[in-house]
């Protein structure tokens, strides 16, 4: 990754004023982005809906610890682990195609998921969502591109598409909390169907299509390769959290990022390469994705504890948490129209950086949450990070699939994919690391007197097992088991938000540095139409 933009910058970017001959969206171009915001919302819902639906699916598929823990987590590894395949793939058969293809398989495979008769048969269903999730994400942020060419509007069109990832997650846990008040598990996974079937009969119609026509063919065993490098390095980061730095950790982790050196080191070798490496040596995408990875590895990392401290220390329900937090999501959607005024005044440093900083300022006040704290202070901890986040968001995406060749659009939307995931994990093991040391230290240190020795190895290790303990003892035994359990709990999460905190500030100083030379929107030339050849009709 360069140091920094400097004089490549300001040969990479073009500036001057933009005319009146500048390629305006139609009114198709518009409606198209309405449909393309519909498997944005589904895909991410689909990450945070299946959460409220584990205790009836435990009961009736009676799955082992190890089967549950893949039943939640494979379909983001699947995801995770096949974006860049995806993205190169649609550049070479066709975005539109790939969307599509992926709408049916991501519908078929969500019946399958809602009718599954044992554990076995869910982690493989959900395996094939992951696969087909990945489709949507590269393939809907790459059309964005190629259907708003003025940077503008292509600007504001990013932030209506990321807006649509952030309402799927907040509504997620209302819609499964509606729905499994009424119905089985399997209903949460039927949301799907109707969204995919919609998809498939607008998409045609108001979608174009666009592929790069001298893509070579698809090469195989590089697709194997990137997918088995990021599910390893992502499954040691995830155990990481979860058990604390050990060889059952690292081990992936090593075996990750050997098979990612093969990865790049046969990219280098081929004449179509999946993974094109000449976009690293674009000062500004290097930079927008270090930027992407830093500032996900924070946000990310504030899910994992505000969703806990919301349920566990508070004590409510997934869907009365869901309800307090959709203040924040809201914030996000809100932001988003935003964003293209700002990014046609401002140099995107200067909005990123005020951003970030902004961010930063939630995270303090979240670092300063107590036990018996209101939960309006954790919703304005939310709002005021999420309105931060917004424009970072969508100016990273915009710079980086904006300043890559239009052909290439599909490779560079799956980078800023993979750089969001792979920066969420490693927040989630860095700041789950944090909280679950301290969770330890200080549980050890004040576990009441007269615990049995299962309810207290059972406690010590989560805040979510000793409320589960505390639930089997007597009044007087649960009282101080919780009341000491959360107090630890707390401290670890203030430290996490402090750490996050400081963090977001030194992004910010990051993005003013690295994209000091980028300008305005205002300044920036449209990029020139795709040739005939490359828009299909």
């Amino acid at each position: 990754m360069r140091a920094g933009p400097g004089r490549d910058t300001a040969e990479q970017i073009e500036t001057m004023t933009p005319t009146d001959d500048t390629p305006r969206a139609t009114r198709r171009d518009w409606l198209g982005l309405a449909v393309i915001a519909l498997p944005c919302l589904l895909y991410s819902m689909d990450l945070t809906v299946l959460n409220l639906a584990v205790p009836q699916l435990s009961a009736d598929l009676k799955p082992s610890a190890a089967q549950m823990l893949w039943i939640v987590d494979i379909y983001g590894f699947m995801v995770a682990g096949s974006l860049i395949t995806m993205g190169t793939l649609g550049d070479r058969i066709g975005r539109r195609k790939l969307l599509l293809i992926g709408a049916a398989a991501f519908g078929f495979a969500s019946v399958l998921a809602a009718f599954s008769t044992s554990a076995e048969m869910l982690i493989a269903t959900r395996a094939l969502l992951g696969v087909a999730g990945a489709t949507l994400a590269p393939s809907t942020l790459s059309l964005i591109h190629n259907m708003f060419r003025n940077p503008q509007e292509r600007t504001f069109a990013i932030g209506i598409w990321i807006a649509s990832f952030s309402a799927g997650g907040a509504i997620g846990p209302l819609v499964g909390g509606l729905l499994l008040e009424h119905y089985w598990w399997g209903s949460v996974f039927l949301v799907g169907v109707p969204v995919m079937l919609l998809l498939l009969i607008l998409g045609p119609i108001l979608l174009p299509e666009f592929k790069d026509p001298d893509a070579g063919r698809i090469d195989l065993l590089s697709a194997a390769l990137s997918l088995a490098a990021v599910l390893a390095t992502i499954y040691g980061i995830k155990d990481m959290a979860e058990h604390g730095i050990g060889w059952r950790a690292v081990a992936p982790i090593l075996a990750g990022i050997g098979i990612g050196a093969v990865f790049l080191r046969r990219q280098r070798r081929l004449t179509d390469p999946m993974l094109d490496l000449k976009l690293f040596r674009n000062a500004v995408i290097s930079a927008a994705l270090a930027i992407n990875v830093l500032g996900f590895l924070f946000l990310f990392g504030s899910f994992l504890f505000i969703g806990q401290y919301l349920q566990l220390v508070l004590g409510f329900s997934p869907l009365e948490a869901g309800l307090w937090s959709l203040p924040s999501a809201i914030a996000f959607i809100l932001g988003a129209p935003v964003v293209p005024v700002l990014a046609h005044r401002f140099r995107p440093a200067l909005i990123m950086g005020t951003g970030l900083a902004l961010a930063g300022c939630g995270f303090a006040l979240l670092s300063r949450v107590a036990v018996d704290s209101h939960p309006a202070v954790v919703v304005v901890a939310g709002v005021v990070f999420s309105l931060g986040f917004t424009p970072v968001v969508a100016l990273t995406t915009e710079l980086i699939v904006g300043t890559a060749p239009p052909e290439r659009a599909g490779s560079a939307a799956a980078l800023s994919e993979t750089s969001l995931e792979f920066g969420g994990a490693v927040g989630i093991a860095i700041l789950g690391s944090i909280i679950t040391a301290v969770y330890r230290s200080e549980i050890a240190a004040g576990m009441p007197a007269g615990l049995p020795d299962e309810a207290a190895r059972v406690a010590a290790a989560t805040l979510g097992g000793a409320v589960a303990e505390a639930a089997q003892l007597p009044a007087d035994l649960a009282a101080g088991l919780l009341a000491v359990a959360r107090a630890a709990f707390v401290s670890g999460m203030q430290l996490s938000a402090l750490v996050a905190t400081l963090g977001l500030f030194a992004t910010a100083l990051v993005a003013l540095v690295l994209l000091r030379a980028v300008p305005p929107a205002s300044a920036q030339v449209a990029p020139k139409p795709v040739s005939p050849e490359a828009a299909l009709p």
